[in-house]
């Protein structure tokens, strides 16, 4: 009876990673983009334990597994130390044109902000972006952070969409922006250097695929592709960060990345998986940094846990123009750049669905 259940159970993975490359927007397709990493480790253990079974069910499960397992690596073996890696390592002596960002997803009904704050003193960031802050939030954070980052822009929001921007530096006309939906707010600003360099940030957290949120990814996907388009046409320097709610290796995000020319410093060097902090066995990155050619890395990593369901991410990004021709610049093809537009339309035109 073995032999039956591992076919069936290798067959169900080899269709769980074939779904996500249907071009639908349904959630509990899209969702199925996440668990790479999950899929490809249960599809090796199906398949060891299907060759066992007599056939024909252990062909079945083995060659299912296996396809599943060839399929599922290609997704994530970029975001592992064997590939290449994508944004150049910073030299020495830059510091001037660095600048470091700490994000962190709070969790709203998390009460540990004396924890957060610890971290940002330790780690003393120029830039502390918090996602799913509300009023509570904003008091603990003023009170702690607004001697010494004087300058922020506020979005206290009680419907898990509120954000937070704390900085050292001069912020250059700072905006909140309500770019798809009249409830999910985004930061655009620029931001000075100690080198008197003026860089442009975007701070996002577009509302995720899932019950009880959206029935379809396209709000989500909209948002995210009408800041990369925004930056295709703007190309000046740039950083992406916050809580996408989506994955590195995703459709969408690979079609942003290409749209906007934008780089991912964690290919070639990891996963950073920062979502789910409670389940060890659960856990993508779902919290991004992505950079325009003009900069290069000089440290990036996780930060321990402080409550919330989410690991913050701090990096350290140096403005490097003229190390911008060693970056290989992802670009899309017309046929990539209409799918975008038209994205983006369907998006401002559809009213969403829960």
């Amino acid at each position: 009876m073995l032999g039956p259940f591992f076919g069936l159970l290798a067959t169900l993975l080899l269709v769980a990673t074939l779904l996500p490359r249907l071009h639908l927007k349904w959630w509990w397709i899209r969702v199925c983009e996440f668990p790479r990493l999950q899929i490809a480790l249960m599809a090796v253990v199906v398949a060891l334990l299907a060759s066992l079974a007599a056939p024909p069910w252990s062909w079945v499960g083995l060659s299912a597994g296996l396809l599943t397992l060839a399929i599922q690596v290609h997704y994530i073996l970029p975001w592992t130390r064997v590939w290449p890696i994508q944004v150049k390592p910073a030299q020495p002596g830059q510091a001037p044109r660095c600048l470091t960002l700490l994000i962190a997803n709070v969790l709203t009904s998390n009460r540990h902000a004396d924890t957060l704050v610890s971290l940002i003193r330790r780690h003393e960031p120029d830039l502390v972006l918090t996602l799913e802050s509300d009023d509570w939030w904003q008091q603990q954070l003023d009170a702690a952070l607004e001697p010494d980052w004087p300058e922020s822009v506020k979005v206290p929001l009680d419907n898990l969409y509120g954000m937070h921007l704390y900085s050292r530096r001069r912020l250059a006309s700072p905006q909140v922006k309500w770019l798809i939906q009249d409830d999910i707010p985004s930061i655009h600003t620029g931001v000075e250097l100690p080198s008197g360099d003026v860089i442009r940030l975007y701070a996002l957290h577009p509302r995720p695929p899932a019950p009880g949120e959206s029935e379809e990814s396209l709000w989500r996907d909209a948002e995210l592709l009408l800041v990369g388009k925004a930056i295709h046409e703007n190309p000046v320097p740039t950083l992406v960060a916050g809580d996408l709610n989506d994955v590195a290796w995703s459709r969408t995000t690979r079609l942003f990345c290409r749209v906007s020319g934008m780089l991912d410093p964690r290919r070639g060097r990891g996963m950073f998986s920062t979502f789910h902090a409670d389940y060890p066995v659960l856990r993508w990155p779902l919290d991004h940094i992505f950079v325009s050619e003009h900069f290069t890395l000089k440290a990036m990593r996780c930060l321990p846990r402080f409550g919330s369901d989410h690991f913050p991410i701090l990096a350290t990004l140096c403005y490097r123009p003229s190390r911008a021709d060693e970056h290989e610049t992802p670009e899309a093809d017309g046929e990539e750049h209409q799918d975008a537009r038209e994205t983006i339309q369907e998006g401002r035109e559809r009213e969403q669905e829960t």
